[in-house]
């Protein structure tokens, strides 16, 4: 199958899927569902697209399966996270701006756009789609599989910290800063990317597979200047105290060693 058409395939498949996740959106009003269903509209791809290409290849089942097992965590933890809450503030905003328009903005504001980021980041699903399946294992499988481990790692257990430490009465209005935490201020979103460099690697291993790195770019873009790092520290920079402090000892985003504070390194010197 020649890869444009299989690129066609793909827009078509997130544009249906997304299509019907905006259905049941207008149904229960909360356009903040998407974030349920963003994990596993990748698996749709990736169980979709080798099979209409022509059958899947050890490869392609690979990822299948990477990529379900992380979009089926994903997908129950925001929506436990999510259960019996009002619509995410985002969707919320958007909502009073365009007010009775926003059942049809929405389908392209919200869920034709991430359908459309959906099919860029799966990029390297496309790839190993296109792949005959003949070539070899190579030092690339290894490495992307362990660096996808990795990065679900990160991305699972930052999660259940978090939600372990919301769920204590005590730490209300505090500022989450223990286990992964402590070393990034967002340990989920670096796993999140990290997980997919580690299938790009994947990809690598087939031809023409290097230039699907346009998928793990635009995801890790995402994550740091547009829906992931930046809007969220907008909003916890004036809701929460403390935060400007941890901000100051911590990194964004790769893990690092925190930094002593101010008032710390002024008290050894005094001391």
């Amino acid at each position: 199958m020649a890869s444009l058409e299989l690129v066609s395939w793909a827009v078509g498949i997130a544009v249906a899927y997304m299509s019907c996740v905006w259905i049941l959106s207008l149904i229960l009003r909360n356009a903040g569902i998407v974030d349920s269903f963003w994990g596993p509209g990748f698996a749709v791809l990736a169980a979709s697209l080798p099979v209409i290409a022509g059958g899947p290849t050890w490869r392609s089942l690979l990822v299948l399966g990477l990529v379900a097992l992380w979009a089926g965590r994903l997908a129950a933890h925001v929506t436990v996270r999510n259960w019996g809450r009002a619509e995410d503030w985002r969707y919320a905003k958007w909502r009073a701006e365009a007010g009775s328009s926003f059942w049809w903005r929405s389908l392209f504001k919200v869920f034709l756009l991430q359908g459309l980021l959906l099919t860029v980041v799966a990029a390297p699903i496309l790839a190993l789609a296109l792949a005959d399946g003949r070539a070899g294992l190579s030092i690339f499988d290894v490495v992307g599989a362990g660096l996808w481990l990795i990065g679900f790692g990160f991305e699972a257990v930052g999660d259940a910290q978090l939600a372990r430490f919301k769920r204590n009465p005590a730490n209300g209005g505090r500022v989450m800063n223990r286990g992964l935490w402590r070393y990034t201020r967002h340990p989920n979103y670096f796993g999140e990317a990290v997980l997919w460099w580690g299938i790009f690697l994947v990809a690598v291993s087939v031809p023409w597979g290097w230039a699907s790195i346009i998928g793990p770019i635009t995801i890790t873009f995402l994550l740091l200047r547009v829906s992931g790092v930046r809007m969220l520290e907008r909003g916890l920079r004036t809701r929460r105290p403390g935060y400007d402090e941890y901000v100051k000892r911590t990194s964004a985003f790769f893990p690092l060693p925190p930094k002593r504070s101010e008032g710390r390194r002024s008290r050894s010197e005094d001391g």
